[in-house]
């Protein structure tokens, strides 16, 4: 009988083969990773919402699915749950219940994932740090000075440390890569519409948002996308099912393919010399295995690109306050938000329509540059982030800008329109860390961040490969090459469950 100090050399799909073979119990697999949570969890706050109780009915139940009894973390963001507190890292949703399971969360259990508990974002998501006042900072298990990113940095965190091989994540402008990259983890974004949002909030952030798992292995992610992919009754944007599974993809010799690579900062300023050494590795792998990589320059216009998106998310971040007071039976006021999101839903609502529009067409009119761009490409190759893990409270406002985000927040909205150059400013640390990832959530194309390197210190640096729309089962047969050519499931972070912490 396996036990469970075999846990680490087991996936996802590992554990549930044990369980399958009656190696090992659901209950036990279960209480292995709550004893793993109690252990680590103290150090990095990344389960902020245990659901033992749950988990432990259904480990006693018969239940199906490849992942059969797998214990599994949900973020607490997007995904409901029903009769489970949902936050979404605000104190203003602190209490809220749904009353039934996303499609999203219906799709976990028939995989057969045992929920135990919830994972922490940033306040509604929308910073790559997960600092959330009301939680507190998530932590990197390989440096817990250093964030692990957000927003499903709670989710990556968990899986690194050790407590499960996977666990939700969803990404709006990078929020499954970018803590994939800070945590030395795999993360698949998928094509616009392969895992279907909703019913609730389908389409979120103008269709940007994409939701899946991080996760140790390719293939937990290739199989779970498998269980996660598909249309539903009323589901609003349908694309053509894959050919073959996800799984078959891992194990197809991948063909001989022509990927772009770059160093270009992106909407940043600059690339970290670590990340521009990644990449330049990378290359060498790739073109070991008979890849042909071809160095170019992306096709975007900094200033315009920053600024439409920036006015889309705010917009969001306005419709966000308005459905919360609706489903809540009440007003927000700047007292239930943290002062930067505040200041951001009240910047989205000094917008007028024309001011929608035309970001929603400058976004339009890059997609089509970009894919214009891509066509003689089956991958671009760059760094998932354009510094490394940032340190915890890298992304917080500033004093200064804290005393002037309040004052901010108070003013009416005719005033606000004429401070937009202040929010802008403020938030050009966001888009230097992720100077790499919001391209592909505009375009909607699938992309990954592969942990291919770390640095001389020890910290995981991602790369990040984006594939053309619908074509996630060219890069999970890439990642699935990468994996087996440079292995990185065995690397272990400093605070890690099957270690001594």
């Amino acid at each position: 009988m396996a036990g469970f100090k075999e846990y680490d050399q087991f996936d996802a799909l590992g554990l549930a083969g044990l369980i399958k073979k009656g190696e090992v119990s659901a209950v036990e697999l279960l209480e292995e990773s709550i004893a793993r949570t109690e252990k680590v969890n103290p150090r990095i706050n990344a389960v902020i919402r245990p659901m033992y109780d749950i988990a432990r009915a259904r480990a006693k139940e018969t239940v199906e699915g490849p992942f059969a009894g797998v214990p599994f973390l949900l973020k607490d963001l997007i995904a409901s749950y029903a009769g489970v507190e949902m936050s979404s890292g605000s104190l203003f949703y602190k209490g809220f219940v749904p009353s039934e399971d996303s499609e999203y969360v219906k799709r976990f259990k028939r995989a057969g994932l045992n929920i135990f508990g919830k994972t922490a974002t940033p306040e509604f998501g929308i910073t790559p740090s997960t600092e959330p006042e009301l939680t507190g900072p998530c932590r990197n298990p390989w440096d817990p000075l250093r964030s692990p990113g957000g927003s499903s940095g709670g989710a990556s965190a968990a899986v690194a440390a050790g407590i499960v091989p996977m666990a939700s994540a969803s990404d709006g402008g990078g929020s499954i890569r970018v803590p994939a990259s800070c945590t030395g983890l795999f993360g698949l974004k998928p094509t616009r519409g392969r895992v279907p949002s909703g019913p609730d909030l389908p389409d979120g952030w103008f269709g940007f948002i994409a939701e899946h798992v991080v996760s140790r292995t390719v293939r937990d992610s290739a199989h779970m996308l498998d269980c996660l992919q598909g249309n539903y009754p009323g589901q609003l944007l349908r694309i053509a099912p894959p050919a073959k599974t996800y799984a078959a993809a891992i194990e197809a010799k991948p063909k001989k393919l022509k990927i772009a690579y770059s160093l270009d900062p992106a909407l940043g300023e600059t690339l970290h010399a670590d990340c521009q050494a990644g990449v330049l590795e990378t290359v060498k792998l790739l073109e070991s295995l008979g890849h042909t990589c071809e160095e170019v320059r992306l096709p975007i216009h900094k200033e315009e690109f920053i600024y439409a998106y920036t006015v889309l998310v705010c917009s969001e971040m306005a419709a966000t306050l308005k459905e919360g007071e609706r489903v809540l039976g009440r007003k927000g006021k700047a007292a239930d938000f943290e002062a930067r999101t505040w200041a951001l839903m009240k910047l989205g609502r000094s917008f007028n329509g024309g001011d929608v529009a035309n970001a929603v067409w400058t976004m339009a009119q890059f997609s089509r540059q970009w894919m214009t761009f891509f066509e003689p490409y089956d991958a671009l190759l760059t760094s998932t982030l354009g510094e490394l893990p940032i340190a915890v409270g890298g992304l917080r406002p500033t004093p200064q800008e804290m005393i002037e985000l309040k004052a901010l927040s108070y003013l009416p909205i005719g005033f606000i329109a004429k401070q937009k150059d202040f929010v802008l400013k403020a938030g050009r640390r966001v888009y230097q860390y992720c100077s790499q990832t919001m391209p592909a959530n505009v375009t909607g194309q699938p992309s990954m961040s592969v942990p291919l390197h770390w640095n001389a210190q020890g910290i995981p640096v991602g790369m990040m490969f984006t594939g053309r729309f619908g074509e996630e089962n060219v890069l999970l047969s890439l990642a699935a090459q990468l994996e087996q050519a440079k292995p990185w499931a065995g690397k272990r972070p400093p605070i890690h469950a099957g270690g001594s912490v």
